[in-house]
């Protein structure tokens, strides 16, 4: 019988495409999939360091995970990814879960196949980082999720050095892909049935700059907007200060390129965007917002907002709940500071305590909620293409799926229409999703 493998995967949409990387490479040598970590023979942890509560969450399952392996002695447990390439973190978590085969970095999936058979032959945790960033390695086998839609990288790493993140350091300086390598790669998915690509990068908009012949983000929309069979095409994430008015009229003239931009602009005060080096105003970001809903008609707008920055006031807190109130975003992921270790930020005065940062994040959810319960019941009546992306996590009754402005659609339909581009007519919203009707057409 063939072994199994389990990836267990923390963080960002990147992490979730490492881990598509890492099955391809354990299917190209042999495994299977298991259903759950009991079934798996190698049990592997993509982890995330960006917030202070996904590494706890990784200390509390490793110390679950003390169980499985005393039951199971044969299991190879290995934990790699953004957490780990910290080395101070992987010195520890050898230490304090000596059980652990194999610790490795974000620079070592490519090697993952080595790594393995390494710790197979060794009694001792096999601790594997380096420092040395990679260029951009093409070709390697990946294992994507059955489903109409998938993730294309185009950038790796980043250049921005935002006071809070720790992803510089963890991932690198940014690395662009050819145009010609991520071109080849979605023509590859179209051929075989995939309808909607994503492309990923910390900034996407910044793609290109550093290749020999540069081509910017808006160039390699247009180029990937001629693949035929291709019906949808998305992006993130975005940085604002990188956002131009060519970018803005090239996703206008791409009818492929769907009406969604995530645009994170983590706090409304000129004062907190400066300390978090962000490159621009308030006033910038308004500007460019007013510029996107102009030249992309019925566009939907989302950001990431930070609260509780060192030497937030009052103040700087208002500010973002009147930005909010004046940009209406469609939707926003909110986060509370927390310290990482090694970047600017932690060393700042005015670190607020926890209860304040609790008060913050609460009212702004709140009103975040309401704004966005607001634009979706404004839906009503309104038509829209989804494209169905099967049943429903909420209720296994009803299909979802997405407009092009990137709103989940819960509605009844049959399941032939999996895969299938198919039109609503929305009946409802909430604050998270809208309700629709299936009108009968579909392609």
């Amino acid at each position: 019988m063939p072994l199994k493998y389990f990836i267990l995967t923390f963080g960002c949409q990147m992490n979730l495409h490492d881990s598509e990387v890492m099955a391809g490479i354990l299917e190209d040598i042999g495994y299977i999939a298991a259903e759950n970590k009991e079934q798996a023979d190698i049990l592997l942890i993509n982890t995330c360091c960006v917030r202070e509560t996904a590494e706890n969450k990784i200390y509390g399952l490793l110390g679950r995970l003390r169980k499985l392996k005393y039951e199971k002695p044969a299991l190879i447990v290995g934990i790699g990814g953004c957490m780990t390439q910290q080395e101070k973190v992987a010195k520890e978590i050898k230490t304090r879960f000596p059980f652990i085969n194999l610790i490795f970095g974000t620079e070592n999936y490519h090697r993952l196949a080595e790594l393995l058979k390494t710790a197979q032959d060794n009694q001792k945790t096999v601790l594997e980082l380096s420092h040395q960033i990679n260029p951009v390695i093409e070709g390697l086998p990946i294992k994507r999720a059955s489903g109409p839609r998938a993730w294309v990288v185009v950038t790796y790493g980043c250049n921005n050095y935002c006071t809070y993140c720790i992803v510089p350091y963890v991932r690198g300086n940014e690395r662009s892909r050819r145009p010609e390598h991520i071109i080849s790669e979605v023509k590859d998915l179209a051929a075989h049935g995939c309808r909607e690509i994503t492309l990923l990068g910390q900034n996407v908009n910044s793609y290109g700059k550093d290749l020999e012949q540069p081509i910017d983000f808006a160039g390699l929309l247009a180029e990937i907007n001629k693949i035929s069979g291709l019906d949808r095409i998305r992006f993130v994430t975005s940085h604002p200060r990188d956002f131009n008015q060519h970018l803005i009229d090239t996703i206008s003239n791409c009818e492929k390129v769907c009406e969604h931009i995530h645009l994170p602009v983590q706090a409304g005060s000129n004062h907190i965007l400066k300390k978090m080096n962000r490159g621009y105003t308030r006033e910038q970001y308004i500007s460019l917002v007013e510029s996107i809903r102009q030249s992309i008609p019925g566009v939907s707008i989302t950001t990431d907002i930070m609260i509780g920055f060192p030497g937030e006031s009052n103040q700087d807190f208002q500010d973002t709940l009147d930005l909010i109130e004046e940009i209406r975003f469609d939707s926003a992921f909110t986060f509370i500071y927390n310290r990482r270790q090694g970047t600017p930020a932690t060393l700042m005065e005015g670190q607020l305590p926890d209860y304040v940062k609790s008060e913050r994040i609460k009212v702004l959810i709140d009103l975040q909620n309401k704004i966005s319960k607001e634009i979706n019941l404004r839906e009503a009546g309104k038509k829209h293409w989804l494209l169905v992306e099967g049943i429903s996590k909420t209720n296994q009754q009803l299909l979802s799926g997405r407009t092009r402005s990137n709103k989940m659609v819960i509605f009844p339909g049959p399941p032939y229409l999996n895969r299938k581009i198919a039109e609503v007519e929305i009946t409802g919203g909430k604050s998270t999703h809208l309700e629709g009707k299936w009108l009968g057409n579909y392609y």
